[in-house]
C-alpha cells in the first residue's frame, strides 16, 4: 500500500503557515507500515487541485488531502475530489444536525455557509470522527466513477474534461480500487481524525495484520554524527537480527530524538521488543537520555524535583523568564516551583538577590544569584543564568558566553555556604533568540543531571 499527502491552502504555498500536517501525516503512515512516496502542496484552486489528485491516484493506491473542508468558498476540496470521483456533492442532513449542535453547545447560531460542510461526494463515506465543523471523507473509486463534466471553470455533474486533467478525471477503472481521504488542516480535528478514521481504513485495505509501534527516546548533549558511531554496533545487530530499527531525527531545540520501531504479531510482543531495546541504548548511551516520547527538559526535571521533595526557585536574568514559562507550562508545577525573579540589570541582581560580584557575566554571579533565589523565595534548589545575548559585547564579554549557576541547599537553610554551589560557562554560536532558548534547556539540563546523582 502506497499512500501520497495532498497540502491544500495557498497560504501554505506563500509561506503565511508551515504545513507541519504533512510531516505527522508521513510520520504516523510510516508507523503504521504504509509507504508514502510523495507530498504535494496546491492551493485553492479547482483546476490545479484536481490535476494534482489525478497524478497522485496514477502514482499511488490512496491519497489523504489535508484543507480545505471549512464552510468558505476557498474551501473546495470537497468539489475537487467529486470531479475526481466522477460525482456529484450530496447534502447530508445528519451533518447539518451534527454542525447545529456544535453551535448551540456554544450558544451560538450556525451560518448558513457552514451547510457547504455537509456537502459530501456520492459513493463516500464521512470519518467516523468529527471533532469540529469539518466533516472527513473515506472516498472509494469504483469502475462506476467516470463521465460527468467540467468545463470553462464550472463543476457540472462531477468529473473533469477539457482542462489540465482532460478526458475526466476518472476513465475505465484505471483508478478502481483506489481511495481518497479528505481530513481538515486544524491539527487536532486532522490529527483525531487521521488515527480514528484514516489509518484504521488504511491497514484493512492494505491487510496489514502486524501491529507497528515506536517509542521516542530524547537526548541532550550529543550529535547526531557522535550518536550514530555510539550506536553503530547496535545499529549493525538490529539489522541482522530484524527485531527493531532505530532512526534518528535531529529537533534542534528540543535535542536529538532516537526513535526504536517494532514490528510484531500482537501489542504485547511489540512493546515487549521496545522495553528491551530501550534498556540496551541507555546502558549504551547513558543518561543523556533524558525522556521519551512527550517528555519534555522541563516535565522531567518536575517529576525528579517532586520525587525527592525539593523545592526550585530561578533567577534568569538572559533568559528573562523563558524558564519559568516552560516550567509553568506543565500542570502541577506549583508543587515544585517556588517562582522566578527576572533581574535583568545588575543594580536589581544585588538588590533583589545580594549578589554583589564585579561582573554580571561570570560564574560567581549566576552562583550568588541562585543562593539568593533560594533565600528570598525559600526554595530547595536555586538555578541561575546570565549571559550576553548580543549583537554586541556586554562589560569585556563576548555575545554567546552563558553562565549558569546551580545552588542546592544543605539541612541548614539559613546558612548559604551550607549546601551544594556550582557554575558552570558556555560559548553559544547562534542568534540572539536560540542563544536564548538554547540556555533554557541547557541550564534545565544541568538541573537533571545533578538531581540524577541524588
Amino acid at each position: 500500500m502506497n499512500c501520497e499527502v495532498v497540502a491544500v491552502g495557498t497560504e501554505l504555498l506563500l509561506g503565511q503557515i508551515v504545513d507541519t500536517n504533512s510531516s505527522w501525516i508521513g510520520e504516523q503512515l510510516a508507523l503504521a507500515g504504509i509507504d508514502s512516496h510523495h507530498q504535494t502542496k496546491v492551493g485553492d484552486n479547482l483546476d490545479r487541485m484536481v490535476s494534482v489528485l489525478g497524478q497522485a491516484l496514477d502514482r499511488s493506491d490512496a491519497v489523504i488531502v489535508c484543507g480545505g473542508l471549512g464552510p468558505t468558498p476557498d474551501d473546495i476540496t470537497r468539489e475537487a475530489i467529486a470531479a475526481v470521483m466522477g460525482v456529484e456533492l450530496v447534502r447530508d442532513e445528519r451533518i447539518i444536525a451534527k454542525i447545529e449542535a456544535m453551535f448551540g453547545g456554544r450558544g451560538r447560531t450556525m451560518s448558513e455557509n457552514n451547510k457547504r460542510q455537509a456537502d459530501v461526494p456520492a459513493g463516500a463515506r464521512v470519518n467516523p470522527a468529527m471533532p469540529g465543523t469539518a466533516a472527513g471523507l473515506i472516498c472509494p473509486l469504483s469502475r462506476s466513477h467516470q463521465g460527468g463534466a467540467y468545463e470553462g471553470g464550472a463543476y457540472e455533474g462531477g468529473a473533469y474534461e477539457g482542462g489540465a486533467y482532460e478526458g475526466g478525471a476518472y476513465e475505465g477503472g484505471a483508478h478502481e480500487g483506489k481511495v481518497i481521504y479528505a481530513v481538515p488542516g486544524v491539527p487536532w480535528e486532522m490529527r483525531q481524525m487521521v488515527l480514528e478514521g484514516v489509518l484504521p481504513d488504511l491497514a484493512e485495505r492494505a491487510g496489514i495484520s502486524a501491529v507497528i509501534r515506536s517509542r521516542m527516546l530524547r537526548t541532550w548533549g550529543q550529535s547526531e554524527s557522535g550518536l550514530a558511531e555510539q550506536l553503530d554496533e547496535e545499529i549493525r545487530r538490529l539489522d541482522e537480527t530484524g527485531t527493531a530499527t532505530i532512526a534518528f531525527l535531529a529537533s534542534g531545540l528540543e535535542g536529538l530524538k532516537v526513535r526504536i520501531t517494532a514490528k510484531a504479531g500482537s501489542e504485547a510482543e511489540a512493546v515487549s521488543i521496545l522495553d528491551a531495546e530501550e534498556s540496551r541504548l541507555r546502558d549504551l548511551v547513558g543518561d543523556i537520555v533524558f525522556g521519551t516520547d512527550d517528555d519534555t527538559m522541563e516535565s522531567v526535571v518536575l517529576d525528579l524535583l517532586r520525587d525527592r521533595g525539593l523545592t526550585l526557585a530561578l533567577a534568569e536574568s538572559l533568559t528573562g523568564g523563558l524558564i519559568s514559562s516552560r516550567l509553568v507550562n506543565h500542570t502541577g508545577c506549583s508543587e515544585v516551583f517556588r517562582g522566578g525573579i527576572v533581574a535583568y540589570h545588575r543594580d536589581l541582581k544585588q538588590s533583589l538577590l545580594h549578589a554583589g560580584a564585579v561582573r554580571s557575566v561570570s560564574e560567581e554571579m549566576v552562583v550568588e544569584m541562585a543562593q539568593g533565589a533560594c533565600r528570598v523565595l525559600a526554595a530547595d534548589v536555586g538555578l541561575a543564568v546570565s549571559g550576553v545575548a548580543g549583537p554586541e559585547p556586554h562589560e569585556g564579554v563576548e555575545p554567546g558566553v552563558v553562565c549558569i549557576g546551580l545552588h542546592i541547599a544543605g539541612a541548614d537553610t539559613t546558612d548559604e555556604t551550607n549546601g551544594h554551589s556550582e557554575a558552570t560557562t558556555i560559548k553559544l554560536p547562534f542568534d540572539r533568540d536560540r542563544i536564548r532558548q538554547f540556555t533554557c534547556i541547557m541550564a534545565l539540563n544541568m538541573l537533571r543531571t545533578r538531581l540524577l546523582d541524588r
